[in-house]
């Protein structure tokens, strides 16, 4: 896969848990909270989504053949930022996956947007950094 074509993947996985609105190539529109896709097809899986004439769903599998646009409805976690100020309290021990959406410290605690896994003693400061950049992250849409 090419450099463009990874972007554009780890772009869509950022959208993953969000909540999205789909505009088909014959004009209708969909929204609600991308759960899966197909990066080889563009095929999107919606949860709790709802139809421009006001149907709802509790899943809608919409082909890729027929999106004509994706737009998020909410802003995308700033996963490179945590990743920053990780990088600040562990030095040369955080890697970033962006196509995967997830961070890896010292290659055993994992932190995604959801939260932090992993065990050890290092977790729980992996995960007071975590929450202290929601907290600020938060701050920062509020004000």
């Amino acid at each position: 896969m090419s450099l463009a074509g990874k972007r554009f993947v780890g772009e869509l996985n950022s959208f993953l848990d969000r909540n999205i609105e789909v505009i088909t190539v014959q004009g209708r529109k969909f929204s609600g909270k991308l759960i899966g896709f197909d990066p080889s097809n563009l095929n999107l899986c919606l949860a709790d989504a709802k139809g421009d004439d006001g149907e709802s769903f509790i899943r809608l599998i919409i082909r890729g053949d027929v999106v004509a646009e994706i737009a998020l409805k909410e802003a995308p976690f700033d996963l490179r930022g945590l990743a920053e100020r990780l990088e600040r309290v562990f030095p040369n021990m955080v890697k970033i996956y962006e196509d995967a959406g997830v961070i890896m410290v010292m290659d055993r605690i994992r932190v995604t947007p959801q939260g932090v896994e992993g065990t050890g003693p290092m977790v729980d400061r992996v995960k007071r950094v975590f929450e202290q950049f929601l907290l600020e992250k938060s701050a920062e849409k509020v004000g």
